[in-house]
């Protein structure tokens, strides 16, 4: 009968509902910050004498509310144990916010550094290649020069040669005109040499044959 009437009186004060599990606890002026929280401003005091009056008022005797009301303040000290267990100060809490910006601040510094450094070799590896490739430009336009020259060095010899060769010939053509011209001119003086011949002997052969006629005809008269 007497733990009914407890029962019922736990559930009529309202004030004391939220200690009826240490797991729905919330201390007040506690704060949550990253998953911790820390106490911002003392906890309330807890009245014993007024919270053992209001169970007299509900029909308790005066041994059952102080058993009452000790078993309900080792709930809230060990609840508060609890509590305290997983709550940090403010002081600590400030503490570890400073060093986390000052891990941050370490942090972003060696971001940039390594940024920096990322850039500087960045930096000096294009330039070698474009050291590199520079180089690499002149050798070949220093190949393509000398190519070049040499091309049109064999296209010069070449065109010489041609052009001695075609002067060889024309000079051999030349030659073989004029051995030509001769040979037809010294035929052309043989003919006139055997014209003439010819024409001799036939005129001396008309000759002596007249002659005969003639000594013929005397010889007949």
């Amino acid at each position: 009968m007497n733990l009914a009437r407890m029962q019922l009186a736990a559930t009529r004060l309202s004030p004391l509902s939220r200690f009826a599990a240490p797991a729905a606890l919330a201390a007040p002026g506690a704060a949550t910050v990253a998953g911790r929280r820390y106490l911002s401003t003392p906890p309330p005091t807890f009245d014993t004498y007024k919270f053992v009056q209001r169970l007299e008022q509900e029909g308790f005797s005066r041994e059952q509310s102080e058993a009452i009301m000790q078993s309900f303040l080792e709930v809230i000290s060990e609840s508060m144990a609890n509590l305290k267990s997983t709550m940090v100060t403010k002081g600590d809490q400030e503490k570890n916010v400073h060093m986390y910006k000052v891990d941050f601040t370490a942090l972003k510094s060696e971001i940039k550094m390594l940024e920096k450094n990322d850039f500087a070799i960045l930096r000096s590896e294009t330039e070698r290649l474009t050291a590199e490739l520079d180089k690499l430009k002149q050798k070949m336009r220093e190949e393509t020069n000398r190519l070049q020259a040499g091309v049109r060095l064999d296209m010069n010899l070449e065109k010489g040669r041609i052009r001695d060769e075609t002067s060889i010939q024309e000079t051999k053509i030349r030659e073989a005109d004029a051995r030509i011209e001769t040979e037809i001119a010294n035929i052309r003086t043989q003919l006139e040499s055997i014209k003439y011949e010819i024409i001799r002997n036939v005129v001396g052969t008309l000759t002596a044959a007249g002659g005969l006629v003639l000594a013929y005809m005397r010889f007949l008269h």
